[in-house]
């Protein structure tokens, strides 16, 4: 598939996407929604991690208001369902370890995208941005699932009503994400934890992921036996042999992927 509105490079098992519509500050569209969604689908088939960034000074600011999903007779329901349903389920369900590195604005839809991933790594003067009640509408894109979750009710009823912005460093403190990196810092940061993923053992941490997404919906006992089955999965990997000879060896292991 040609992009248009991203990009996407795979370089040592690491895939980075990035939203590429940089004067629009990466609003989303009918056609950048295919196309993340066919780029999600496909980095997770070649690469061992996956990052998601936006190119600019954004990450991304949402629905674009003048696509022409978003103007005359907008069917929100429709679009919901066969447009930003089949992204964010590609992203939420990748079987590889992914990174939203929030390079700025994250608003609107563009918030709960970057919610979407495993891990959110921000830059400090990036902000996070539950715009939808401004203009009548409730949070979508998940944000109404994520953000209680992540920073607890009272937190996402006030962000959900009062849409104001929230700091990348609130966002940390509150934990709605994982962490907020100085602006300096950020891209090198943010690659540095890419290549840590890309690099390690990638069943496990398929297996974590399962494991932490899946406490939600379990009693104890239930929870105990999934991770006793997954451990056990894990238990008969090479990266699990490999990584218990590393460490008798006092090295650092060196993942397959397997």
């Amino acid at each position: 598939m040609d992009y248009e509105t991203i990009l996407l490079d795979i370089t040592d098992d690491l895939a980075v996407v990035t939203l590429n519509r940089p004067d629009k500050m990466n609003a989303m569209t009918v056609q950048m929604r295919a196309e993340v969604t066919h780029a999600m689908i496909y980095a997770a088939r070649n690469a061992r991690a996956i990052v998601l960034t936006g190119a600019g000074g954004a990450f991304c600011s949402g629905q674009d208001l003048g696509d022409a999903s978003s103007t005359g007779k907008v069917d929100l329901e429709r679009t919901l369902r066969d447009e930003y349903e089949p992204m964010l389920e590609a992203i939420y369900n990748c079987p590889v370890p992914t990174i939203a590195a929030v390079n700025g604005a994250a608003a609107g839809a563009g918030a709960n995208l970057a919610l979407c991933a495993d891990v959110v790594i921000a830059t400090e003067s990036a902000y996070f941005l539950q715009a939808f009640a401004r203009i009548g509408l409730l949070p979508d894109a998940g944000g109404t699932w994520f953000m209680p979750r992540q920073m607890g009710f009272a937190k996402a009823m006030g962000a959900a009503l009062f849409a104001d912005k929230i700091s990348a460093r609130e966002a940390d403190q509150w934990g709605l994400i994982w962490e907020a990196v100085p602006d300096a810092e950020f891209d090198a940061h943010w690659r540095k934890r890419a290549a840590y993923l890309a690099n390690g053992p990638t069943a496990g941490f398929g297996a974590i992921k399962k494991a932490i997404r899946g406490t939600y919906e379990k009693t104890l006992p239930q929870q105990l036996a999934l991770e006793a089955n997954l451990q056990g999965e894990c238990g008969r990997s090479r990266d699990f042999a490999e990584g218990v000879v590393a460490f008798m060896e006092k090295r650092p292991p060196k993942f397959e992927g397997r």
